[in-house]
């Protein structure tokens, strides 16, 4: 239990705490107010309680269980494979690496039973992973052995030179290539979602989309990324009221097309290979259950 005496007048409770603990968002803060974790003057109030000069808060911090990844013999789809690197095509449902909703069965845990030497950069909860793909979308990733191939490769997403293209199929008929570009960042009304908000509150996006098949209730996109936001293609489609179907998180359920997961697919991606310096592409082709609805849509 900590105690902290508040020595400012009229400021939110949430905002005062995540300001004397930076280490902690003002989302999780709020999480414990909601959980009575946090009392002032030994009454449960809500987030945004005002305080006064001389309150005393106190704060039952829950105790952090340590997250640590295990080999586990889980099946990959290796697609290529060399001394610096893997390219792999990821199952749907698949959590990329462990954390506090998800502590085993992980694509880390994978890696790490397969895959004798993964990069270091990103510890020991994220080793060898180079970008990320959500738990639901389906396809290509690249994966880092050494710490040297590791760098170049994120280098190259830094400047954008690292590729990587999307299937999607979203609700309702699009007509025409359009592209989205906006400052995405947690959607104040829902923290689980992420939205085009002010440049102050998220950082900058870009996806271009194209045309790929126009069904009578549905379009199937060509998603080509600038930016790798987190959730950027679900969160794009979502702000033109066209979310990708299946997902459930943007609004893309669909009772006539039944899914596990979003209808989203990285089918591409391009890159120059950090020893060689050749330019590399890969391909996928969509997994059985998005192709079986597409010819079911036909």
């Amino acid at each position: 239990m900590e105690k902290i005496i508040s020595n400012i007048e009229d400021e939110r409770l949430d905002i005062y705490l995540s300001q004397q603990y930076p280490q902690c968002s003002r989302s999780y803060i709020k999480t414990l107010i909601d959980k009575s974790c946090i009392t002032v003057n030994s009454k449960i109030v809500k987030a945004g309680y005002k305080l006064k000069v001389g309150d005393e808060i106190l704060i039952d911090f829950p105790k952090v269980e340590k997250i640590s990844a295990e080999p586990q013999n889980i099946p990959l789809n290796i697609v290529y494979e060399d001394s610096d690197l893997l390219v792999i095509n990821k199952q749907a449902g698949l959590v990329v690496h462990p954390c506090s909703t998800t502590k085993s069965g992980t694509l880390v845990n994978a890696l790490m039973y397969h895959i004798k030497d993964l990069s270091t950069i990103n510890g020991v909860l994220r080793p060898g992973i180079v970008h990320r793909l959500d738990k639901d979308t389906a396809g290509l990733m690249l994966v880092a052995k050494n710490d040297n191939a590791h760098k170049k490769l994120q280098q190259q997403l830094k400047d954008k030179t690292l590729n990587r293209e999307y299937y999607a199929l979203v609700k309702g008929k699009i007509k025409q290539d359009f592209h989205i570009e906006g400052y995405l960042g947690r959607n104040p009304r829902n923290r689980k979602q992420m939205a085009l908000v002010t440049s102050n509150l998220g950082k900058y996006s870009y996806t271009d989309f194209y045309v790929y098949k126009v069904f009578e209730q549905y379009t199937l996109l060509r998603c080509v990324l600038k930016t790798g936001r987190t959730h950027q293609i679900r969160a794009h489609l979502k702000s033109i009221n066209h979310p990708i179907v299946g997902d459930e998180l943007y609004g893309g359920v669909d009772k006539n097309i039944k899914t596990n997961g979003q209808l989203l697919f990285a089918y591409k991606i391009s890159f120059i290979h950090p020893t060689s310096n050749k330019l590399m592409t890969f391909t996928a082709n969509l997994p059985e259950n998005f192709s079986n609805i597409l010819e079911k849509l036909k």
